[in-house]
């Protein structure tokens, strides 16, 4: 079961699967099995999102996706991209209703599908299908990205497999938590705050007044941007650029020296240098650190946005150099 190599496009590869027509009988089979012994009613929405394990593996994605393409997400509470890419995965899980299910492994508990699946970094987006497991995409990938991939996962398995995916009941035990939406509070004047204090140079204030705004709606991206850059701009407050490029340069192994330089990088729009810098200071170093270089970089990462192309290179080139 070790699929192919990684791409967003990797999806497409189900039409090259040798053993389509078998894998689909196999589905049509499990399907009019459960059909006879009563299974295969409307889940509820909470069904769509679950935690697997090694001992659960067989039973809750390959049998389970002889009805409906299974999504795997390869996770672990260590992982910053990890914490962005799955609570994204959960509300498109929902949003699909049914079309797929969303599988989260865990591959600090979980070694051994992490191995069979030739997991190389995480995150690690696969889908199993009829038995057949596919790559998908690796790292936090945009998220119309994900949805063109997804798309394409649901019209291939119902054309070649045969799989429309689980009726799901909205008025089902469960269905409350799934069926949330993140809160539409009355953010634009705490935004419009925010604006106008860095304008007027109140770093401090704008700080703030981003991080009320995430208090209650932690998703929010134009808080997220925003409160990167205030704290980007606080940070480089008071250098003398001359002075950090000198350090950067004299102490390549200076890893607070390497971190403030691209933060001027940053600010003086010099992107691709500052990412650069990052992630070379990240394979060359270990321990604390590492991590406080690793921790910068996905920090200005928010600054640029996820859905910049040159964040996801830099994320590409961040995973070889971790894993």
């Amino acid at each position: 079961m070790q699929p192919r190599n990684m791409s967003m496009s990797g999806v497409v590869d189900l039409a090259a699967v040798k053993a389509a027509q078998e894998a689909k009988a196999k589905a049509e089979q499990a399907r009019a099995e459960q059909a006879r012994q009563g299974g295969g009613g409307a889940v509820p929405p909470s069904s769509l999102v679950i935690d697997v394990s090694e001992a659960d593996f067989e039973r809750a994605v390959l049998q389970r996706s002889t009805e409906v393409p299974v999504v795997i997400d390869f996770w672990a509470e260590w992982c910053e991209p990890c914490k962005q890419l799955s609570p994204l995965l959960e509300r498109l899980a929902a949003e699909y209703s049914g079309r797929f299910v969303l599988a989260k492994i865990d591959v600090d508990a979980n070694q051994m599908l992490m191995q069979q699946f030739g997991v190389q970094g995480i995150p690690a987006v696969f889908a199993v299908v009829a038995g057949q497991a596919l790559p998908l995409f690796q790292g936090a990938a945009p998220e119309s990205q994900i949805r063109g991939t997804l798309d394409q996962l649901v019209q291939v398995a119902e054309e070649r497999f045969g799989l429309t995916g689980i009726a799901v009941d909205p008025e089902a035990e469960g269905a409350a938590p799934a069926a949330q939406e993140a809160p539409a509070g009355p953010y634009d004047a705490l935004l419009e705050a925010a604006v106008q204090a860095l304008d007027a140079g109140d770093l401090d204030g704008a700080v703030q007044a981003y991080k009320n705004v995430l208090s209650d709606d932690p998703g929010n991206t134009e808080a997220k941007l925003g409160l990167g850059q205030a704290q980007l701009l606080q940070r480089v407050q008071g250098l003398d650029p001359q002075q950090v490029r000198k350090d950067a340069a004299e102490k390549p192994g200076d890893v607070q020296a390497q971190i403030a330089a691209a933060d001027l990088d940053l600010v003086g729009g010099h992107v691709e240098d500052a990412f650069g810098r990052l992630v070379e200071t990240v394979g060359r170093t270990a321990g604390e650190d590492r991590d406080a270089a690793r921790v910068r970089l996905l920090e200005l990462f928010e600054v640029v946005g996820s859905d910049d192309p040159r964040v996801t290179t830099a994320r590409t080139a961040l995973a070889r150099v971790l894993f």
